[in-house]
Order: C-alpha cells, then structure tokens, then sequence
C-alpha cells in the first residue's frame, strides 16, 4: 500500500479506512501496556523509553537509560517503571500493595528532596532530551502502516489519559468517541476557514452553530455573535482586544482571574491589570467599586481555576455599569453550565458582559483545540475585519461571498466548529447539560468523602467540579514541601495525576498549597475517587516519614 496516498478525493475514505483501525490497534496496544493514568518513572524514563524505541541514544541519554534501569526492549515505557520507588509487578507498574501507597524511597536511595529515584544511579540528576541518536530525520520511511501502529501505540503507552479517573489535575476533558470520529471526517477534508472557497460548507456549518452560541449567552441581546479560538487564552485576548478597540485602555482583574489576562494586556500594549482582592477565590464587588473608573475593562470568573468558583457577576456587572467600564467575563470553564436547567442560574449576569470566553475541550468534552467567544454585540467584532485580497477581495464580499477571515485573528485555521457542531447535533444542549450536572454531583458528592476523611482536609464546597483538598499531616508538619511532593511521587510512580493550586489559607492569608483533582469524567462516581483519597493521605504519611530519614530533606 502506498504511503503517499490521499484523505480525500476518489478512494480516500476507502484509504482511512484501512489505516485507521491499524492506528487504533497500536493506540489499544499502548493503552495496554501503560496500565494506569500516566506512565511511570517521570520525564527521564519517558525520555529513555522514547530512545529505546527509536534509536541508538546520544551520551546524555544513554546515561538516562542507564540510571532509570536500562532495560526497556520493545515493550514500551513501563519496562523503566521506578524501582527505588515502589515495588514494580510484572506489568511495570508500581505495586502499591494492599494499603494503595506509594512507598517512598529511603533518604539513602533520593536523587533529590522528595523525588523518588529512578535507579541505582539517580536519573533525576538531569532532564535528557527527548531525540534519539544524531536527531536526524529518517531519509527512508518505515511504510504508512508501520509508522501509525508503531508510534500510535508509543504515544499512548506515554500518554497521560484523561479518561482514567486517576488522572484528574487538569481542566483536561476526555473527549467523546463522537467528537473524535467528527474529527477524523474534518481533518480528512481539510477545509481552511480563512476564506469561503476553501470551506463552502463548513464555513456555513461554523455559523450556524457560532450563532446558536451566541443566543446562548445572550438570550434577549438583538444582535449577538460568537467566533471561534483555540481556547480560554485567545477569548481573552479577544475580549481585551475588542475593548481598546472601544477606547478603553485599562485591565481590571480578580486576584482569582486565569494568567491569561496579564499576558493579554501585555501583548496588546495596555497595561498591567488592576488587580482586586478576593475571598474564597471570589472576587470582592465592593472592593472592585472602589477603584473603578471610566474607561476600564474589568475581566470577571466564571469558573477559576484554582477552585472552580464563580464571581458574583449580577453585582459585578452593575458596578460596571454605574462606573460606565466594560466587562467581559471569562467563562470558560463554568459557561457550558448554560445547557443545564438546574446549573444555569450559577451563571445569572453572564448576559450582562459585553463579552464572554467559553472552552468546549473543558465541559463540552472536544479534543483541544475548542474555544468560543461571543459578544452581545455583533458589531464589536468589526474589529476582527483585515482585508486580504486573495481571500476576501471586496468585489467578491460584493457580489456575495461570505467574509471568514473577519471571523478570526489567525488566517489558515482548523474546523474545529464541526466536531462540537456534531457533538450538539448528537447530545442537544440538554444531552450536554447532563453531563455537566454529573460531574458537578459527582465532585459534591466526593467533597464530602474529603471532610470524612481523617487523613484529609477539604478546602471548600465545590462550585462547579473542582474539589481542593490537603493531607493533615502537612498541616502538622511537612507544610507547601510535603504537598508538592506527594504530587510529585503519585506522579512518578504512575499511580494518579493530580494538581496543585495556592491559596491564601494560611497565616494572616499566607498563601498555602493544596491538592487539587478536576472532575471532568461525566461517567465516574464518587466511588471511582476514593481510592485515590485513601493514596493520597497515605503518600503524605510515607513521605513525612522518609522527609524526616532524609539529611537532605532535613
């Protein structure tokens, strides 16, 4: 079979055919020998079982192979699972026994403070490179066939899954079969949405489905609109975008607002963000009132995340209103909360903002990249329009032909409104609304596992699907150090993916690190999670006692 063979055209659908379930049989392969939510070892074993697959390794990373074990043949990454870490099975996952721990390694047996060691050696004395040999591209191919089964499987063995309910540190969605499957069909088709002769359907297809957006988040606006970014930091780059181009020149921001907002300001030559002090991850609205004036953008939460809350956005946006400043809401975490009837009043204001961020590879379950913005005002994005005349001459907009670069700040851009336009078509907003609620129950329920735990403290209720926690002997001693690496050595081990967040708990609002798990499997229960509540506090425990072992912990 030829390698060079086409997607699209006469006998391309025929052509995924055969290639794509030699894909999914390496990527089944993978999936199977990783065992679990990550694979083991950290980035050095990784690295060595990469170079293991695909070449002689260079010095540096011939050293990592040696110090994580050396021996990773054919089979994939968990062949280097960490021996000093954990007792390591036949399948090369550490063996975590009856209690589910992750034994910590002796001080005598640490490469550093709270890491454990991946050999005799200590590969964690260096991160090796990911390339193998002289890094070289190959001058002769392997075949079609080859090289999809054969990097399928190594991309799954060394992939984190969000599908496992162990790996939950992330806003990091597993994608629905559906959305996936959609995506095989855009991707073989190619349809560049930068002008209407490259995408004639697609393109027609992007603003249906942009405008059902925009009706969603501002039911009785007259003229809405919504377009398509690659995710929560674009949208907010577009929302400080749209408001300098409506003369305001002054970021506002909650001390909870995603770091995006910063970076926005800073690109678009504005300046910093005004910063307003928060409470339990909420922004303050009477503090917000007193340091507001005209000619502000201030950028409210929907969703932080840190913890998930919500910021008060009926009170927000009348502050804004009486200060005559812009408001724009970053939405994209808790926004598909719209599609539930019971949810949907969490989002009460959201019709107020001028402009709202919304990320369906978050709730809406789309593989990345996924994101929305809407304006209540479609002539806002008027702003967006460049003229090009290869693309969008103004005698072809004339004589009719839509204008699609004026719906983006990129030019050549995926269709990525396709999959979610599927999704919607397949589940409806009330299909998509259920899975929310789950997820949310799910951490509700799972909260309350947290503060019956005796080995664990609960941060707060959930808002959404966050639920942020921390072990109670970091709190006896251990403190921010303890915290990080029970992250750490869950990670390494293989065993769970589980985030961190800074919050200001301690001391006269000291900041202070807490755990962190993001409920985004609409399929789980509280009882999928549990196990991971008892190998959480029983790694702090273990880890205190090999930090005190340790002279370098010491």
């Amino acid at each position: 079979m030829r390698a060079d063979g086409l997607a699209g055209g006469e006998g391309g659908a025929d052509r995924l055919g055969e290639l794509i379930p030699l894909a999914l049989r390496g990527m089944a392969a993978g999936v199977a020998e990783r065992g679990g939510p990550v694979p083991a070892g950290g980035p050095a074993a990784v690295a060595a079982a990469l170079v293991a697959e695909r070449g002689e390794p260079g010095p540096v990373v011939a050293d990592a192979v040696e110090s994580a074990g050396g021996d990773f043949g054919g089979a994939g990454l968990h062949r280097a699972a960490p021996a000093a870490a954990a007792d390591v099975g036949e399948s090369g996952r550490a063996d975590f026994g009856s209690a589910g721990l992750h034994r910590a390694a002796p001080a005598a047996e640490r490469g550093e403070p709270g890491r454990a060691d991946l050999g005799p050696a200590g590969s964690h004395r260096a991160t090796p490179a990911l390339s193998a040999g002289s890094g070289d591209l190959p001058r002769r191919g392997v075949g079609a066939e080859a090289a999809l089964e054969q990097l399928s499987r190594l991309l799954a063995a060394g992939s984190a899954d969000p599908a496992d309910p162990a790996c939950a540190a992330h806003l990091h969605c597993p994608p629905l079969a559906v959305a996936v499957a959609a995506d095989v069909v855009a991707g073989a088709l190619n349809p560049s949405m930068d002008s209407w002769d490259q995408a004639p359907v697609a393109g027609e297809l992007e603003r249906e489905f942009t405008t059902g957006i925009a009706r969603l988040c501002y039911p009785g606006a007259d003229r809405p609109d919504a377009v398509v970014t690659t995710g929560g930091t674009e949208s907010n780059l577009l929302g400080l975008l749209l408001a300098r181009e409506n003369g305001v020149v002054q970021p506002v921001c909650g001390a909870n607002a995603h770091h995006s907002v910063a970076r926005a300001a800073w690109l678009l030559g504005l300046p910093a963000p005004i910063v307003v002090p928060c409470e339990g991850d909420r922004l303050l609205p009477d503090a917000l009132d007193k340091i507001l004036i005209p000619g502000c953008v201030v950028v409210a939460t929907a969703g932080t995340t840190n913890t998930g809350t919500l910021d008060p956005l009926p009170e927000i946006a009348a502050i804004c209103r009486r200060h005559e400043a812009r408001l724009h809401v970053d939405a994209a975490y808790g926004g598909m909360a719209l599609c539930s009837e019971t949810l949907r009043t969490k989002l009460d204001g959201l019709d107020l903002a001028d402009s709202v961020a919304l990320d369906l590879h978050k709730f809406g379950w789309q593989p990345v990249a996924a994101g929305l913005f809407a304006a209540r005002e479609a002539a806002d994005l008027g702003a967006l329009t460049v003229r090009a005349e290869y693309l969008n001459a103004d005698d072809d907009t004339e004589a009719g032909l839509p204008d699609l670069l004026g719906r983006s700040i990129r030019t050549s851009r995926r269709p990525d409104a396709f999959r979610m336009a599927v999704t919607v078509h397949a589940l409806g907003t009330d299909g998509l609304g259920a899975l929310v609620e789950r997820c949310c129950a799910t951490a509700t329920e799972l909260a309350r596992r947290v503060e019956d735990h005796p080995g664990l403290r609960l941060w707060g209720p959930p808002e959404l699907s966050t639920v942020v926690l921390r072990p109670v002997v970091a709190d006896e001693a251990g403190g921010d150090e303890l915290v990080a690496r029970v992250r750490r050595a869950l990670l390494e081990a293989g065993t769970a993916v589980i985030g961190r967040a800074a919050l200001p708990t301690g001391p006269g609002g000291a900041s202070q690190l807490w755990l962190k798990l993001t409920l985004l499997h609409p399929h789980t229960t509280a009882a999928d999670y549990l196990p991971l509540l008892d190998r959480i506090a029983a790694t702090a425990g273990a880890e205190l006692v090999a930090g005190r072992e340790s002279p370098v912990a010491s």
